[in-house]
This record gives structure tokens, sequence and C-alpha cells, in this order.
């Protein structure tokens, strides 16, 4: 299934699970105009061929104690396949890094890293991301707010 073959009811469901992912079915199929039955056989298929990966709790990171949030621009010495492999492979065990990004452009990777503080970061910067394969330089854009951030929410930051 291709993104073709989608009607305007699996798009409407993937509109609403994007923004609410604990709808209940009855209420999903409400939304969408269609009874239960179908609504729930369309939803497991739209699981089952990919378009929905899976199901996540957004978390309120200032309760959490990680409200700072920065963007940091990573240059790797060596972009050869094995060299991004090995990076890549390195941030996954680095939870620090909340998102990592293969760019094109001046420089090669952007992460998104929640942090307790500035304090915080500049340890997780020189003990963790300056460590990490192949990386030459970094530079580091501290996030002043969160206008909206994943699943539409917005926050402080």
């Amino acid at each position: 299934m291709n993104c073709d073959d989608l009607d305007s009811f699996d798009l409407a469901i993937l509109g609403i699970m994007r923004q609410d992912g604990r709808i209940s079915v009855t209420e999903l199929a409400s939304r969408i105009s269609l009874s239960k039955s179908p609504t729930q056989a369309r939803l497991k298929r739209l699981e089952r061929d990919g378009y929905i990966t899976g199901y996540q709790a957004l978390l309120d990171h200032q309760r959490l104690g990680l409200g700072h949030v920065v963007f940091v621009e990573v240059r790797l010495n060596d972009t050869r396949e094995s060299a991004l492999r090995a990076f890549a492979e390195a941030v996954h065990a680095t939870p620090e890094i909340e998102e990592c990004h293969l760019i094109a452009g001046a420089f090669d990777y952007l992460l998104k890293v929640r942090s307790a503080n500035i304090h915080n970061y500049r340890q997780i910067l020189a003990e963790q991301i300056s460590r990490l394969p192949h990386v030459s330089s970094t530079s580091t854009h501290v996030a002043m707010e969160s206008v909206k951030e994943s699943g539409g929410t917005s926050a402080t930051g």
C-alpha cells in the first residue's frame, strides 16, 4: 500500500490520530462519519501497513526537569557510509539526544538535546556529544521558547 492508496477516510483517521493517539475507536468513527467496525478495520490496516508506527505519551519536560532545549550542528571529519553508521549507532545510545537528522547543507547532522540547564548541557556536550565517533566540530543554538513541538503541544522552554 502506498500513499496513493489512501482515501479520504484513511487520511482523516491519520490526521485525527496524529493529534490524539488515545482517541477511542467509537469517537474516531463518529468524527470521520463512519461506523465503528469499518473504522477499526481501517485503523488496524493503517497500523499493519506501517502508516501508524506506534503510540507514545507526550511528557511535560519542564516538570521532569528537562526544559532546556538546544539544537546542535555537528560536522564530521569523515562522511563515508561506515562513519555515518558509527555516528548514528552512538547517537542511539545517548538518551539526552532526543532527535538526530542527517542534513544536506553546511553541516552534517542536527541534534535536538534536552537537559536540565545550560550547565548540564555543557557537560553533555563535553562528555558525550564531542566524543561521538568522527565529530570534528559542533555549534550550539539555545532555544529560548518552544512554540510548537511534536503532537502539536506548546510549552515554554
